[in-house]
């Protein structure tokens, strides 16, 4: 069957596809006159996608606010904010709910959750599309309940938004006040041991003494070089000739006795080569010279006994100064070890301390949150009551009823016209007859 046998067909049943649009839309008419109205209130919230904390200031990573307003989305829809709406608006109190639920359940269950069921199957939550504003919608056959309900579940998911952020921050508030005190505790051991250490080994802080001790230190390794020099140019000075001594060269006693004492050895010198050994004159001359080189020997003596003397007192400077070196590096070794130990007392007070001023900070930023009462959800627009129903609409109904039962009346003429077959035109009687066709009379 072409399109143009189809149109034969559908004019001469015509009546058929009449009748039964018709009948369509009389009985669309009629069942949307007969159905309750119910209304449609609706709420706008505007929930902040600003990414910010309110209390903190924290910024979160923007590729999470996508997942952020999803959550929010499931939490208008969660059970949780329908049981506040029945809570707030006393809804189970209500006999002709209580009369319904114990109907529907014969008193299996909890009403508040099954009452929770019911309002969560009329309420729509659009959620928002390039924006933060979602619109809450709730449908119900009392345009004043409609609208009631509506900002009560606004309200609720507020409350509830409010909730899931400063309960956990309450909890871990009361955390912190807990830690604090033992981080507290812990901060005062730790400075009661850098006291009582400070106390009983007469340190303080400061590396002052420590310094001082190795300036000291230094001086005594300074002086002990000095000394022991000393010492070996004394010793040097010993080991040498008593003649070639400083002291006795630069003696002017000494130099006046060699002087006198080569005078006379020249007298006496010639005396031996005129005068014989027991001649008076020589045992007198000779006896001058025993006296002059005995007084000659006592100056020596005399100047060399400075050298001893010197040599002795710098060797005895030097043991003095050695022991006092090692005395003072015996100290600074132990000072060391008690300024290490003080070192690591001051680590721990400082961890201690540190501990405690982050846990202090934390805590302080948890109270703010637990008491906080700002929200980043604003209602834009509270439902009111709605002056139209929502459902039926009556002219949706009826165009939809013409184009259904504009489809019912054309598969009924077909069936029909199936049934009982007519020609409607030359190429019917053609087909049908499969005889060619001579002519046709207008």
């Amino acid at each position: 069957m072409n399109f143009t046998q189809l149109l034969l067909v559908l004019r001469g049943r015509a009546w058929i596809v009449i009748v039964a649009t018709g009948v369509t839309v009389a009985t669309a008419l009629v069942a949307s006159l007969l159905q309750a109205k119910s209304y449609t209130a609706v709420t706008t919230l505007v929930v902040d996608s600003k990414s910010k904390d309110l209390v903190t200031g924290v910024l979160y990573p923007s590729q999470l606010l996508p997942s952020y307003l999803a959550t929010q989305l499931d939490i208008m829809k969660s059970q949780t904010v329908a049981l506040k709406v029945i809570q707030n608006l006393k809804l189970s109190d209500d006999p002709d709910i209580k009369e319904s639920y114990m109907e529907a359940t014969e008193g299996a269950g909890s009403l508040e959750h099954w009452l929770a069921d019911r309002l969560l199957e009329d309420l729509e939550v659009e959620p928002p599309r390039e924006s933060s504003v979602f619109q809450i919608s709730y449908t119900a056959d009392d345009p004043d309940a409609a609208a009631d309900i509506s900002n009560a579940v606004a309200q609720a998911y507020i409350d509830t938004n409010l909730e899931l952020k400063v309960v956990p921050a309450r909890q871990t508030s009361e955390w912190f006040e807990a830690k604090i005190i033992r981080l507290r505790n812990s901060l005062e051991e730790a400075q009661s041991k850098l006291s009582t250490y400070q106390i009983q080994q007469g340190l303080v802080a400061s590396d002052e003494r420590q310094d001082i001790e190795t300036a000291q230190l230094a001086e005594l390794s300074t002086q002990l070089l000095a000394a022991r020099s000393a010492t070996y140019d004394s010793i040097s000075r010993k080991k040498a000739s008593e003649e070639s001594l400083p002291e006795v060269i630069n003696s002017p006693v000494v130099q006046q006795l060699r002087t006198e004492l080569n005078t006379a050895e020249a007298r006496l010198s010639e005396l031996s080569q005129s005068l014989g050994k027991n001649h008076p004159e020589y045992k007198s001359a000779k006896a001058v010279v025993d006296s002059l080189r005995a007084k000659l020997d006592l100056e020596i003596r005399t100047a060399t006994k400075g050298v001893s003397t010197t040599a002795k007192v710098a060797m005895q400077t030097e043991d003095e100064l050695r022991s006092s070196l090692d005395a003072l590096k015996d100290k600074v070794l132990n000072t060391k070890t008690q300024r290490d130990q003080l070192n690591v007392l001051l680590r721990d007070v400082d961890n201690a301390q540190q501990a405690y001023d982050e846990a202090l900070q934390r805590y302080h930023q948890t109270s703010l949150e637990a008491e906080s009462t700002q929200t980043d959800v604003v209602i834009l627009n509270r439902a009111v009551a709605p002056a139209k129903p929502s459902s039926p609409r009556i002219l949706l109904n009826l165009i939809l009823a013409t184009f259904l039962g504009g489809l019912l009346g054309i598969g009924l003429a077909l069936f029909v016209e199936s049934l009982d077959r007519r020609v409607r035109s030359a190429e019917d009687m053609a087909g049908t007859l499969e005889i060619p066709l001579l002519a046709e009379l207008c």
